[in-house]
């Protein structure tokens, strides 16, 4: 599941849980802002589906086109669902806290509109960290 192009490509270390699905709908410089890219993706979750906590490049506005999403943003404020027909806004330089299905019984999808610099790595998933090892602590 990730974005083939090299404006979405991550690596297979930086991927999300397998519970969402990320597809590339398009792509296209902007004329009238050189070094910008504007890029389309849907998020499918299936039900209880999340992504590890990530950030993105340049600017995110998310649009809920079915279910539920629960999200939390660091520049945003506390958690928030998110029900079809409504949208929420990422700034640059923020982390994406939580992304989830906010149903355990339905899936959901979202639409995410990215406005960042030409070539960027859309979006970077946070490294898992390791539990120590016993006696190591």
């Amino acid at each position: 599941m990730v974005c083939a192009s090299s404006t979405g490509a991550s690596s297979e270390r930086d991927s999300p849980t397998v519970d969402d699905a990320v597809k590339l709908i398009g792509t296209e410089q902007l004329a009238n802002v050189p070094g910008q890219t504007l890029s389309v993706v849907t998020v499918n979750y299936s039900p209880g589906g999340k992504s590890r906590r990530h950030h993105h490049a340049g600017s995110v506005y998310a649009y809920v086109l079915s279910g539920a999403v629960r999200s939390e943003n660091s520049a945003t404020g506390p958690v928030k669902v998110y029900t079809a027909g409504e949208g929420f806004f990422e700034p640059p330089g923020s982390t994406h806290v939580i992304s989830e299905n906010a149903s355990a019984t339905k899936p959901a999808s979202l639409l995410a509109v990215f406005i960042a610099d030409d070539g960027a790595q859309l979006t970077t998933y946070d490294r898992v960290a390791s539990a120590p090892l016993p006696g190591n602590n």
